[in-house]
């Protein structure tokens, strides 16, 4: 999973280069739309390593976190003065945006089983990935040509202008790619509609989750596009830029619902255990600062004896701290084993105090209807004493 743990380095780099730069509203852009790509991203690619959902997910949501810090990197260095190295690096990175966000047209094609069994269809999706290859190379060669420039332009957002504000042969190129790749993307959402009137049962309601994220999506880009800002801006209009963007998140939290509400990967289980893990880390992490700083603010503590403390209290709790997290995100999250820990730890407290067999035997019978549903049971008891 070198992609997924590349996704969790560059989030992580997200919140200390965000106040390096003081742009706090792009850190949060990327953090919206890349959180739940990377997260329905993971849980796919580690249930169906061979669908390319998740894949897609994980690659989107890396190309967002790495351009967002590069962005962030290039602003602290060139709008900042900050005297950092591999000025040049941060720049290239944060040309990365569009990459990423142009990945979600595929993933609104490929879903929900990541396969096209129309030859019509895959010939299509060849020809977007030959455009989108070409996007991507027009890009890098307009980031190493603005980067040859002397001097250095960068816009109010730490960008390289010549590729921000496209112009020129690349200018012209680049938006005819964009719009060749609108076409095909309009043509993806019509096959997933003439799919949904087709549809039926839960493949019909899937398709119903997609087309609610995906026109919140494209609308959020469209309007985000529109009214962007590359230039001198106040607070407000900048606010509202970043706002626009938050509606990205959509796509990959409604598929992320599909998979959930209608067990596309049966990925249950890992849920309740991503989400239990998730929020007893968070709580751990939240009590263990809180700690340091009541030791070391309000009781004067050295600042070793308090770390240690806070330590030991934090390993102390989480056990217990990750039972009742795990019962509570199983019953919201994972009922099925909910429900069968609850029937047998029932009936395991009624065997404390059995002493007729035939009632044992009915009992246990019973249990097992209700937690595995089988078709016929058959409890054996040895004659011996």
């Amino acid at each position: 999973m070198a992609l997924g743990g590349l996704a969790a380095l560059s989030l992580a780099a997200t919140l200390p280069l965000t106040l390096l730069s003081g742009q706090l509203g792009e850190g949060i852009v990327a953090l919206v739309i890349g959180v739940p790509c990377a997260a329905v991203g993971l849980l796919v690619a580690r249930r169906q390593p061979g669908n390319p959902l998740g894949w897609l997910f994980l690659t989107a949501a890396t190309l967002l976190f790495v351009s967002n810090d590069g962005g962030d990197y290039a602003y602290a260095v060139y709008r900042l003065g900050r005297h950092l190295p591999f000025g040049p690096v941060g720049l290239a990175a944060n040309e990365l945006w569009v990459s990423g966000l142009v990945l979600f047209v595929v993933v609104i094609l490929l879903f929900p089983d990541g396969r096209l069994s129309s030859r019509f269809w895959r010939g299509m999706l060849r020809c977007y990935w030959a455009l989108y290859a070409l996007l991507v190379v027009s890009y890098a060669v307009a980031t190493a040509r603005a980067l040859a420039d002397r001097p250095l332009r960068t816009d109010a957002t730490g960008g390289l202008s010549a590729v921000d504000n496209p112009s020129g042969a690349f200018g012209i190129g680049f938006h005819v790619i964009l719009v060749l790749l609108l076409v095909l993307s309009v043509g993806f959402i019509a096959r997933q509609v003439l799919s949904w009137r087709t549809s039926s049962g839960d493949r019909r309601e899937q398709l119903k989750w997609l087309a609610g994220g995906a026109a919140i999506a494209i609308a959020s880009l469209i309007l985000g596009a529109a009214f962007g800002t590359t230039g001198t801006t106040t607070t407000v209009l900048e606010w509202i830029d970043n706002i626009f963007w938050f509606g990205m998140a959509a796509l990959p939290l409604s598929m992320g619902m599909a998979i959930l509400r209608y067990r596309l990967y049966e990925i249950d289980r890992i849920i309740s255990r991503t989400l239990a893990y998730a929020i007893v880390t968070g709580l751990l992490v939240g009590l263990y600062a809180g700690l340091v700083l009541l030791a070391t603010g309000v009781f004067q503590f050295h600042s070793t004896v308090a770390v240690a403390a806070s330590t030991l209290a934090a390993a102390a709790l989480f056990s217990p701290l990750r039972r009742r997290v795990q019962q509570a995100v199983d019953r919201r999250f994972n009922r099925a084993r909910y429900d069968a820990d609850q029937t047998v730890a029932a009936f395991a407290a009624r065997l404390k105090d059995a002493v007729d067999l035939d009632s044992v035997r009915d009992d246990l019978a019973d249990v097992v209807h209700q937690v595995l549903q089988p078709a016929h049971v058959a409890v054996w008891v040895s004659d011996r004493d």
